[in-house]
C-alpha cells in the first residue's frame, strides 16, 4: 500500500509541470476573450510583456468599406540582430458575428497567437544568425490589412523567410500551405524536413485557405502559412479544397474547421493547450531550421 502511495505521489510530481504549464497555456488563451479588438490588443502587449518582451504597437489606418476608416494596431517583438531578418506571425483580432457581438476567436486565433508567443520563448534562447521579429496582426479578418499595412511600412528588403500560424487550437496534425510561389519551395521543405524529423503528423495542401501568407506572398516573399487540426478534420478540409468535384464528401459536407471559426461555436471547449505548446515548439522548430540552412 505505502509502494503505490508513493508510486502516485511520485506520477503526480512528474505530471504535474505538464498539467501547469496546460492551465497557464489554457488561461492565456481565454483571456482573449474580450469584446473588441482593442482589448485584444491590451491582451497581447501583456502576455508578452509577462514572458520578458518589450513589445512595440505600431498603428495604422485600416478597416474597409463595411467599417469605414479606423484605427488598427500591429504588435511587434524583436528578438537578436542580424542583417536579415526571420518573421515569424499570426493575427490576433477576432471576427464580429452577425449580432453585432465578437467571436471568441480562440481557435481563431487566439491560440496560434500563445503558440508563437511561445516560440519567441524558445527563441529567445538560440544562438541564431537572423533578426527573429515577431509580428502579431491586427484586422487580417478584414482582409489582411495588418499584414499589408507592415509590408507598405517597412518593405521586405530584409526578409529572408516568413512563418504564418492561423487556426491552432487542436489536433495533433500539422497542416500547411503549398501555394505561395516558387519563392516558397525552401521554407516549405524545411517543414517538410521537420515533420518527417519528428514524426509529425502533416499533410500539405496544394491549395490552402488564405490568411496573412497570402499579403507576403502578394509581394514576393518566401512564406509558409501552418496550423493545426485532428487529423481526420486535416485530411477532409484537403478534400475539400484539392480533391475537385469526385472528393469524396457528402454534397453539401463542411469540415468541421469551417462551421466553427467565424461563429459562435469558437470557444474555449474547443482548444486543447498540448496543441498550442507543440505548435510553439514546431513553429520555433522551423524558424530555427529555416535560420540554419539560410545560413550555409
Amino acid at each position: 500500500m505505502l509502494f503505490r502511495s508513493l508510486a502516485a505521489a511520485a506520477a503526480l510530481l512528474v505530471a504535474s509541470p505538464v498539467m501547469a504549464q496546460d492551465l497557464d497555456l489554457r488561461a492565456q488563451v481565454a483571456a482573449f476573450v474580450q469584446p473588441s479588438n482593442e482589448a485584444r490588443t491590451a491582451v497581447v502587449v501583456a502576455q508578452l510583456r509577462a514572458a520578458g518582451f518589450a513589445p512595440t504597437v505600431e498603428t495604422f489606418t485600416g478597416g474597409n468599406r463595411q467599417t469605414g476608416e479606423m484605427e488598427g494596431r500591429n504588435v511587434v517583438v524583436t528578438i537578436g540582430d542580424g542583417p536579415r531578418e526571420i518573421l515569424l506571425t499570426a493575427h490576433y483580432d477576432a471576427v464580429k458575428l452577425r449580432d453585432g457581438t465578437m467571436s471568441h476567436g480562440v481557435v481563431d486565433n487566439a491560440a496560434s497567437v500563445v503558440g508563437v508567443i511561445e516560440a519567441a520563448k524558445i527563441l529567445r534562447g538560440k544562438a541564431l544568425t537572423h533578426r527573429i521579429r515577431i509580428i502579431l496582426f491586427d484586422q487580417e479578418e478584414l482582409g489582411l490589412i495588418g499584414a499589408r499595412q507592415w509590408i507598405a511600412a517597412h518593405g521586405l528588403t530584409n526578409v529572408a523567410a516568413v512563418v504564418n500560424s492561423d487556426v491552432a487550437g487542436y489536433g495533433d496534425t500539422m497542416m500547411y500551405g503549398q501555394n505561395n510561389g516558387a519563392q516558397s519551395a525552401f521554407v516549405t521543405r524545411a517543414v517538410q524536413e521537420l515533420c518527417a524529423e519528428r514524426a509529425l503528423q502533416c499533410v500539405g495542401y496544394p491549395e490552402y485557405p488564405p490568411s496573412d501568407d497570402r499579403a507576403f506572398s502578394a509581394a514576393g516573399a518566401p512564406v509558409v502559412s501552418l496550423g493545426f487540426q485532428d487529423q481526420i478534420g486535416a485530411h477532409q478540409m484537403w478534400l475539400a479544397f484539392n480533391g475537385g468535384e469526385a472528393n469524396g464528401l457528402a454534397e453539401g459536407f463542411v469540415p468541421q474547421v469551417f462551421q466553427l471559426i467565424h461563429s459562435a461555436e469558437d470557444t474555449m471547449e474547443r482548444v486543447d493547450p498540448a496543441t498550442v505548446a507543440l505548435a510553439g515548439a514546431t513553429y520555433a522548430a522551423v524558424v530555427e531550421r529555416l535560420d540554419a540552412q539560410l545560413s550555409r
